[in-house]
């Protein structure tokens, strides 16, 4: 059985924590490991790495690359969608690589499921999986109903119909509900929220898709190159809609495990250990009289006195603030953001690249400062800036710098002015992270007035 973990959406729901440069399958939501990193520990349980298949886009391929390295997966493949279309046709790029690369026959069985969800049961999952495995070995599309604890209406429902086996013939699959019809719902006791997760051999999705989605299965009988080229025209659709929704042979397994897929401030707050008042805090924070609040801190004192049912998270550029229950609709102000031009609608003040990263500190009419971290043994491309000159001052590490024709090395408490115009490179040869300070002056300071002459790394 092979793994696919998806984890190429770059959803809005937990902004500011959560943009579209560092979603939330990357973000540490109990301070230890990134929900990405918990998802594939969680499957290496019953999976050996090279079974684990993660699929993702560019732009996150080095958070992906790292997070596999910090959890000892380094032999897990990674699957580069060119652009974002939904899980439909991601998952027949998967099944696609399964048979080209990894030479899988048509009765292999894939798990599929989200990158980004948190799961407290861990055994008890992987038992499941294990039973998922064997009903998809009948020939059956399997998927996983979490039993409700509450009418949630942020949630798809699956509605069981006559037992099979250790399951349920999927009768329906429903839309978020109102909280009256999630009510309904939860009251009937045949009505599941859907997990998003499913086990199936590569030939059962494929005949759905050759019966519901002619166009997808048309680009799946192609190569994986060839599919790979021409990504970008299949079309946007999910897996739900695409096939779970239609097909006659879908099963669901029921599922009690500790399952929250973080989908918003809400589901945090569930998620979070409480103190005696009921508030779920992170960070320097000081409640006085409050109950049943959710308070994220992260760079300063969070004081609250009176606050009940709300939620605060503050980050170094945006503090949200909002009352419990309506947390769904921060996509709605993530949406405005976007609308006025704001930069903290995708962007944070720690962006991060294949090399390192950097982090805003400060700016204003022809000047701005970051904080520059090189890892060990990584390098910036050659570049060079029409409108702005830079001064490097090194915090800690050793730098080789080149700056026109000449080379150098730099250590700590030295700097090195590069002028507009010029060629320059920056490296860090050591064993340790290269940290530094630039200054940038100038008339524009955007970062298209970069002219790169090599792409082996992009700032």
């Amino acid at each position: 059985m092979k793994i696919i973990i998806l984890a190429g959406g770059g959803g809005t729901r937990l902004f500011p924590l959560s943009r579209s440069c560092y979603p939330k399958q990357f973000m540490k939501i109990d301070g230890t490991d990134s929900l990405l990193m918990q998802t594939v520990k969680r499957f290496m349980k019953c999976s050996d790495p090279a079974d684990l298949l993660v699929v993702t886009n560019q732009e996150y391929f080095h958070h992906v690359r790292s997070e596999l390295v910090l959890c000892h997966a380094e032999d897990a493949h990674i699957i580069l969608e060119p652009v974002g279309r939904n899980t439909a046709p991601a998952i027949a790029l998967a099944a696609r690589y399964c048979q080209d690369e990894l030479g899988c026959d048509d009765d292999e069985i894939l798990f599929v499921t989200p990158s980004d969800h948190a799961i407290s049961k861990g055994e008890i999952f992987i038992q499941a999986v294990r039973q998922a495995e064997t009903l998809a070995d009948q020939g059956k599309i399997v998927t996983f109903g979490i039993r409700p604890v509450s009418p949630e209406t942020g949630y798809g429902y699956i509605q069981a119909g006559e037992p099979y086996q250790t399951g349920y013939h999927v009768a329906s699959f429903k839309e978020k509900p109102d909280l009256a019809t999630a009510k309904a719902y939860v009251a009937a006791g045949n009505y599941y929220w859907n997990s998003g997760m499913f086990a199936f051999p590569i030939s059962a999705m494929l005949a759905e898709l050759k019966v519901h989605q002619p166009s997808i299965y048309g680009f799946s009988t192609r190569s994986y190159s060839e599919m790979n080229e021409a990504f970008a025209e299949m079309p946007n659709i999910s897996i739900d809609y695409a096939v779970a929704e239609k097909s006659q042979n879908v099963v669901t397994l029921p599922l009690d495990v500790g399952w929250n897929d973080i989908g918003s401030w809400d589901a945090i707050y569930d998620l979070l250990e409480k103190d005696q008042s009921g508030n779920a805090l992170q960070g320097d924070c000081l409640p006085l009289d409050c109950k049943n609040n959710l308070i994220l801190g992260r760079s300063r004192l969070i004081a609250g006195i009176g606050l009940e049912d709300m939620l605060v998270v503050e980050t170094d550029d945006v503090i949200l603030v909002a009352k419990k229950g309506e947390s769904q609709k921060v996509k709605d102000l993530v949406q405005e953001l976007k609308q006025r031009g704001r930069r903290e609608a995708s962007e944070q003040t720690t962006m991060y690249r294949p090399w390192g990263s950097y982090e805003q500190l400060g700016g204003g009419p022809g000047y701005k400062m970051r904080r520059i971290v090189v890892n060990p043994g990584e390098k910036l491309s050659m570049q060079l800036h029409y409108h702005r000159s830079e001064h490097w001052i090194i915090m800690s590490g050793t730098a080789k710098v080149t700056v026109g024709d000449k080379v150098q090395m730099l250590h700590e408490n030295s700097g090195i002015f590069v002028p507009q115009s010029t060629k320059h490179r920056l490296e860090n040869p050591g064993r340790i992270p290269l940290t530094m300070i630039e200054v940038q002056n100038g008339s524009y300071l955007e970062e298209d007035d970069i002219v790169r002459f090599d792409e082996e790394k992009k700032l």
